[in-house]
């Protein structure tokens, strides 16, 4: 009888441990705990510029002291609510430029500008050349108005985060989500990235301090950013019926057991 009671319980801790995560596997950039002294001033190598791209919707704004010699080179800042309505929005704001096809936009006066491929400061030096001659003294600012960040998988939140300056690591953009779950892999994240009209994949792993120095550290516009489950997860989810049945008929046999016993 004592070996049948030990045999449960050992059956009901098996079960238990399946269903457990270590915090080791739960920590991020873990080896730094082991290796303070070689990651305290580790330097930061990965490219952290966006650049822009076909289908990018940007907003461009020229000044300039003489505020009337700039007017004819930037859009009507009205806006309507929604689209085919005559009603104005109370706040004005910026019309946007779609970069097109061909990796250009199409401003007034100035006619075709390539900017894909460029960096906001770049897509911005490049107007300013054009405008050389025509404005003295121009500013030309360039700002993305759709970069967006898509978190899928085990987080607590999926969501589409916004991108509202040029440096958006994939912490932050774990952080926006809600952090992953407890069953989300740490040491196999996918993302997604289009680059010149092609999808690359890569797999980073948040657990170690490489990360720092991946090019996938820092977030480029649309990139996609999936937590896989792991083993504990996709046991649970395949075979979720299968453990509360075991679990309920170990925990009956041992009530009954128990009963016997006394």
């Amino acid at each position: 009888m004592n070996k049948t009671i030990r045999f449960i319980t050992f059956g009901l801790f098996c079960v238990m441990a399946m269903s457990c995560v270590t915090q080791k596997q739960m920590t991020y950039l873990h080896d730094a705990n082991d290796n303070q002294d070689d990651v305290v001033n580790v330097e930061f190598k990965a490219k952290s510029e966006t650049i822009l791209r076909n289908g990018d919707a940007l907003t461009i704004f020229v000044s300039a002291l003489d505020k009337e010699a700039v007017a004819p080179y930037n859009l009507p800042t009205v806006v309507f609510t929604n689209p085919g309505s005559t009603s104005v929005q109370t706040t004005p704001m910026l019309q946007y430029y779609i970069v097109d096809e061909n990796g250009e936009v199409n401003m007034p006066v100035l006619g075709k500008i390539r900017v894909a491929g460029l960096s906001r400061a770049g897509a911005e030096e490049a107007i300013r050349q054009r405008l050389e001659g025509q404005v003295l003294n121009p500013s030309v600012q360039v700002r993305l108005v759709n970069a967006k960040i898509s978190v899928l998988g085990e987080v607590n939140r999926p969501c589409q985060v916004p991108m509202v300056g040029d440096r958006m690591t994939i912490l932050d953009a774990l952080a926006a989500a809600g952090d992953m779950t407890p069953y989300g892999r740490r040491d196999n994240v996918l993302i997604t990235r289009e680059v010149d009209g092609k999808i690359e994949m890569a797999r980073v792993n948040l657990r170690n301090t490489d990360l720092l120095n991946s090019p996938y550290y820092y977030l480029q516009q649309n990139d996609v950013i999936y937590v896989s489950p792991n083993k504990v997860r996709a046991i649970s989810s395949a075979n979720a019926g299968l453990w509360i049945s075991l679990v309920g008929t170990l925990a009956s046999t041992a009530a009954v057991i128990v009963t016997i016993v006394k």
